[in-house]
């Protein structure tokens, strides 16, 4: 339903049955380009962002074992945003801006892991408190490349980093990712389970702990990376959407992750359409509406772990 609301709403409504209509082959020409050549492929590029977003972010929690754990909070996204930036200011394009995301996310997630495991072991609170602040370091190095980049390149990357799907381009192999990467993870959510309860329990219950976090950690910032190469830099989807869930499923992860993929695309697609249609005819950035939602849960979350 969210997904034929969002390619029926926007600057120039498409009624519901006009929309069905179109995707059955029929409607005006007007009509089947609206739908099927502008708001189709903005509305599969939403769904995979936000799935990927909030199965990265339940992988995560599932790691830290902290409900505060988020691709955009550690500084996965900024990692993935400064090597996608780079590779748009070398004049880069297409697969290889996905690599320097990827880069760029798997750096971020190094580097927080290595700052904060220091001369023993990490705890949760200290590698949250470590992405924080190596999220703030790549805001600072963000806005020095904002500051060296060409006049002409500048309002294109501003918009970028608010989180923008006007331009998003081919989704595809956004969606064939996310739908391998469950493929992946959907058969360990038991051995997950484990992993929750802390890595000397899961090593005692016969879990190869050291190759399972790697596996995450790998995971969780390719689909990063995805996402922000897509869409720009959209914060707090992969804090939001598992939290709610957990509310009303449970801890398990078993179910956590595909509703995940299934709520947090959906989530994204509903930001979308109200960026579409609150000012219309202009746009506002969709990192924008999941800002408003995603700060007043941060907060909530971070009082109630005191």
């Amino acid at each position: 339903m969210a997904g034929i609301a969002s390619v029926s709403l926007g600057s120039s409504a498409v009624g519901l049955l006009d929309t069905l209509q179109v995707l059955i082959g029929g409607g005006t020409e007007l009509q089947r380009t609206l739908v099927l050549e502008l708001r189709l492929p903005r509305t599969l590029s939403a769904y995979a962002v936000g799935g990927s977003l909030a199965v990265a972010g339940a992988l995560m929690q599932v790691l830290l074992r902290n409900p505060l754990a988020d691709p955009y909070v550690l500084g996965l996204s900024g990692g993935a945003a400064v090597g996608a930036l780079l590779a748009m200011l070398a004049g880069l394009a297409g697969v290889l801006v996905s690599g320097s995301a990827f880069a760029g996310a798997m750096f971020a997630t190094l580097l927080v892991f290595g700052l904060a495991h220091g001369r023993g072991s990490w705890t949760s609170s200290r590698l949250l408190l470590t992405g924080v602040v190596v999220a703030a370091g790549w805001g600072a190095l963000i806005t020095l490349m904002l500051a060296m980049a060409p006049a002409r390149q500048l309002p294109g990357m501003l918009y970028w980093l608010m989180g923008d799907l006007s331009h998003a381009g081919n989704p595809w192999p956004a969606l064939i990712l996310l739908f391998v990467v469950c493929l992946l993870v959907f058969p360990l959510g038991r051995t997950l389970n484990v992993l929750a309860r802390g890595p000397l329990q899961a090593a005692a219950l016969g879990v190869s702990v050291r190759p399972l976090e790697w596996l995450i950690y790998l995971l969780a910032s390719l689909l990063t990376a995805t996402a922000v190469t897509l869409a720009g830099s959209i914060g707090f989807v992969g804090l939001v959407v598992p939290h709610m869930l957990r509310l009303v499923l449970g801890n398990d992860q078993r179910l956590i992750l595909p509703a995940c993929a299934l709520a947090g695309g959906a989530l994204l697609v509903l930001a979308d359409m109200l960026a579409r249609v609150i000012i219309a005819p202009e746009q506002l950035p969709v990192g924008v509406i999941t800002a408003l939602l995603g700060v007043p849960t941060f907060l909530y979350l971070l009082y109630r772990s005191r």
